[in-house]
């Protein structure tokens, strides 16, 4: 199994236990032709029988995983169907409803970071792919093998973009020297203090937080359990936040005062410090 470190987990079910395994060689770039983000494609991937892919990509840079790259995922036709095993990596790029835009900063920032980890996770090779089965990088409308239905996907501009910025910034970064990983630190938040900005934040003029860099640190760790999103990764524990909070206490096991209430969205200790277990990060009084 093999989670990219910079995505939320989204593991789709039975596909990720159901599939067969590959041995990734490729990456291969495509646009949903929708304004989605990780987590609408989600729901999408769950409740349809589409082609899903491994990734999911937001406007704003915030990222998905669905599969374990080392699992098949159906977005690519036969280009995870060789029979030697090998297979694609595929990742899905929130666009216009025409694919006609080009990636955003972000996106294209993130794009790059995912293939220098699948060339340094998986050896996948710092070329474009010269045929459909060639390991390297590519986009979907690059080889007519990759889609059964002929494609224009990921669009003009994107694929001016792969070609001038996102392949030749892979094979830069990939090439430098790895610098040797910092000893983690793990960021320390109060309970009280959260508790206080739960209370205080909903009634604050829009934008406005009580403890930034505290709530900053607890709806990221939201974010990456898959139950906040990225655009509300504020420091500023409002009313939005609230449903995640919930969210989270019910995971741990907590309901409502009564039978069938959700949990009441505000922290405590136990259901705040499994959150900092989970997600790097501690819990003191």
């Amino acid at each position: 199994m093999a989670w990219y470190p910079r995505a939320v987990r989204l593991e789709l079910q039975p596909e990720s236990s159901e599939q067969p395994a590959i041995r990734p060689t490729q990456l291969i770039m495509h646009s949903i032709v929708a304004p989605w983000d990780e987590h609408r494609l989600y729901a999408y991937w769950k409740n349809s029988t589409s082609l899903e892919s491994h990734f999911g990509l937001d406007f704003d840079g915030s990222i998905g995983q669905y599969l374990s790259t080392t699992t098949r995922a159906d977005a690519n036709a036969s280009a995870n169907r060789r029979p030697d095993g090998t297979g694609a990596i595929s990742i899905e790029t929130a666009s216009n409803t025409k694919a006609s835009d080009p990636w955003t900063d972000e996106q294209v920032t993130e794009l790059i970071a995912l293939g220098v980890w699948a060339h340094q996770e998986h050896g996948v090779p710092l070329r474009i792919c010269q045929t459909a089965a060639d390991g390297g990088f590519g986009y979907h409308s690059l080889h007519a093998a990759w889609s059964t239905s002929g494609t224009a996907c990921p669009g003009p501009a994107r694929i001016a973009q792969f070609r001038e910025t996102v392949f030749p910034e892979i094979v830069a970064k990939a090439r430098k020297p790895v610098p040797a990983p910092a000893a983690p630190t793990r960021p320390v938040v109060s309970l009280a203090h959260i508790l206080a900005a739960q209370r205080r934040d909903p009634g604050l003029p829009q934008g406005g937080t009580t403890y930034k860099a505290e709530g900053l640190v607890v709806e990221e760790a939201l974010y990456r359990a898959g139950l906040l999103a990225k655009r509300w990764v504020d420091g500023s524990l409002g009313s939005l936040t609230r449903p995640a909070v919930s969210e989270w206490q019910e995971r741990c096991g907590y309901r409502g005062r009564q039978p069938g209430q959700p949990a009441d969205g505000y922290f405590g200790k136990d259901s705040l410090t499994r959150l900092g277990k989970a997600y790097g990060f501690t819990v003191k009084d």
